[in-house]
């Protein structure tokens, strides 16, 4: 038989037994476009992740303490108090900085007439919309005279306005609150920025840290401190001047080490990146699974098929049909059937992905390779668990063939 009669006779067998051939494409279906699915599901977080950390500021190193050690046990990242105001001063001085932006945080609880709502509170200076790539949407932003003198301004975040200034038409801009149950005016409300990984940029309240440090949270001491270099290509040079100098400011030896952690942009992609992809591939790895239960099936419903057409295939060898066109035969309709099973999962999982990016916040993104690749394992599954029904067929004598019931 040639090739077109062998794939006419696999679709009339599938055909046939119609329902036992969709439940035994299943698995395959399943496979497919749980596979599909999330490997889309992968691709557009990682995407996502690298537009948020992007979205952090311009060319941004992040500067925080570094950690303490007790009894050769490490306490953890920001253990240690070593960074101040001073060491902001002094990294500003540096021609491969643009800017710079000290930060204090803490919760706070803000208050305005009967409302009552629990925030992140953020200390930090006037150079923060630069570096942190923000936006004033209403108002302004406060400035380095309002720093120096302490004043008690507030640039607070859109979900801050929408939970605070809930059911009223109020400008929060001009309205006194209570932050930590001290006066202050809000200057300006932040455009929106969403999440940067379980940070909500747009739940906080910035107000001077100079405020920050004397009336709420009484440290003196800065938790981190945001610095932007001045172009990409200074980023390694930047790095080095903040190491240098605060090395300086630290008075540490040659040999101790840094009691203070520089963390760029690239570093926070890279890991962002790295646990998102092992989480896809872990994923997709249990997804594929499906996948060889699928050609179990087809291998399975491949043998009962050689049973159930024991005499046909004793007829054709009869008639002089050689071991090759019967195993031909067989494996044809056991790629066939695991073909179809992936076409209709490419189509179900790609509907998948189309659903989640729209109905859930998961963000997506299909693309070209996971298809193609999906398409041939449906098929390698085909042959490798169709190989075994059809050597099995092709080595039935013809007379035990002719005699079987």
């Amino acid at each position: 038989m040639s090739l077109i009669e062998c794939v006419r006779i696999s679709f009339r067998s599938i055909r046939t037994n119609g329902l036992r051939s969709v439940l035994t494409m299943l698995g395959i279906i399943i496979g497919v476009a749980a596979v599909i699915a999330m490997v889309a599901i992968g691709e557009g977080t990682s995407s996502s992740v690298a537009s948020q950390i992007n979205g952090l500021g311009s060319n941004l190193l992040i500067v925080s303490p570094g950690q303490a050690t007790q009894g050769r046990v490490s306490l953890g990242a920001g253990s240690l108090n070593t960074l101040t105001m001073a060491d902001a001063e002094a990294i500003a001085e540096h021609e491969s900085v643009a800017g710079v932006a000290p930060s204090v945080n803490g919760r706070a609880q803000i208050v305005w007439g009967s409302s009552n709502y629990s925030s992140t509170l953020e200390g930090t200076t006037a150079d923060f919309l630069s570096v942190r790539n923000a936006e004033v949407a209403q108002g302004r932003f406060f400035t380095n005279f309002e720093v120096t003198r302490q004043f008690n301004v507030a640039v607070v975040g859109t979900e801050v306005v929408s939970n605070l200034f809930k059911d009223t038409t109020t400008n929060p801009v001009g309205q006194t609150v209570q932050i930590n149950r001290v006066p202050f005016t809000i200057i300006g409300v932040l455009k929106s920025q969403g999440s940067s990984g379980m940070t909500n940029n747009d739940d906080r309240i910035l107000i001077p840290i100079t405020t920050a440090m004397s009336r709420l949270t009484g440290g003196k001491n800065v938790g981190t401190i945001y610095v932007s270099a001045a172009s990409s290509d200074l980023m390694e040079t930047a790095e080095q001047d903040i190491r240098q100098t605060l090395r300086v400011q630290h008075n540490l030896r040659p040999q101790a080490e840094d009691d203070f952690r520089i963390r760029s942009q690239s570093d926070i992609l890279s890991t962002a990146q790295e646990v998102s992809s092992s989480m896809t591939a872990l994923l997709s790895g249990i997804a594929a699974i499906s996948l060889i239960v699928g050609g179990i099936g087809v291998m399975n419903i491949m043998l009962v098929s050689v049973t159930e057409r024991t005499r046909e295939i004793g007829i054709r060898k009869a008639i002089g049909a050689k071991r090759r066109d019967i195993m031909r035969q067989f494996l044809i309709e056991a790629v066939t059937l695991s073909l179809i099973g992936g076409i209709l999962g490419i189509i179900v999982g790609v509907g998948a992905a189309i659903l989640v990016s729209k109905l859930g916040s998961l963000a997506t993104s299909i693309s070209v390779t996971p298809i193609l690749y999906a398409f041939l394992t449906s098929s390698l599954v085909g042959v490798i668990f169709g190989v075994y029904p059809a050597r099995k067929a092709a080595q039935l004598k013809p007379i035990d063939a002719l005699r079987y019931e």
